[in-house]
């Protein structure tokens, strides 16, 4: 059994698909102008949960994470911890501890790494816990002490990744967004990021996991939302997916 399995195994355990929920969205739809690209979404996510959003190019996981965040005009409602959430402004959204982690990364490439961590917690007064937060990140990734006086552009695509997450935890997330973490990244890095962030839920963290790579979200997840022409076609439990078939059934069904 991989250590990634074993970590879904183990947060399976602890977190059930009946876990209360840190977030619960109903009815939510997005539209890009006249264009609707999500239709009346209903998701939950448990606390401690990591569930994986799949679904093939366009079909709205972006945009479902991005309206969760009020980044995209929407209608429906967003709960987090039982308290309706604004629809369009992110940063309150932020403030409430729901931070995304967008495709692309959104980092400030002429920057250097310690600048982009420090961005992350922007908000944060507290200079111990400032610290704590920072040390934590480069436990987590060596290789950003390594670069702290480095301009953030001028790294490899996975020490990038590795920034964009760690700027993230900086903002001490109680859910974590993220969207496409694996694109563009060489495998070997690709399994030091998914293992991360399982560590990082079986401590607790409850992530949404948006994945191409469908086999990669698979070992990692408690659940598995999949998403089709922005809509919620099917909610499986990954223990009982053992093939792109399973997972083409219901997209076709």
């Amino acid at each position: 059994m991989s250590s990634a399995v074993a970590a879904r195994t183990e947060a399976s355990a602890a977190a059930p698909g009946s876990a209360r929920p840190i977030l619960a969205a109903t009815g939510l739809s997005a539209r890009y102008g006249h264009v609707e690209a999500l239709h009346g979404v209903d998701i939950r996510i448990g606390e401690g949960e990591l569930v994986a959003v799949l679904g093939p190019n366009g079909a709205g996981k972006s945009t479902l994470l991005r309206a969760i965040m009020g980044l995209s005009a929407n209608s429906g409602e967003v709960a987090f911890r039982g308290e309706l959430l604004p629809r369009s402004d992110a940063v309150a959204v932020a403030t409430r501890g729901i931070v995304l982690v967008p495709e692309g990364r959104g980092l400030f490439p002429p920057m250097s790494v310690a600048d982009n961590l420090e961005l992350g917690a922007y908000r944060l007064r507290d200079k111990a816990e400032f610290n704590r937060r920072r040390e934590r990140v480069l436990t987590l990734f060596p290789r950003l002490k390594e670069r702290l006086g480095q301009a953030a552009g001028s790294m490899s695509g996975g020490e990038q990744q590795m920034l964009a997450l760690g700027r993230a935890l900086m903002a001490g997330p109680k859910l974590l967004l993220l969207d496409e973490p694996s694109l563009g990244l060489a495998p070997r890095v690709t399994g030091e990021i998914l293992e991360t962030l399982g560590l990082l839920n079986r401590e607790g963290l409850a992530i949404v996991l948006v994945e191409q790579k469908a086999p990669l979200a698979l070992e990692l997840a408690n659940r598995v939302y999949l998403l089709s022409l922005g809509r919620i076609v099917a909610e499986l439990n990954p223990r009982d997916i053992t093939s792109h078939d399973d997972l083409a059934q219901h997209y076709f069904a």
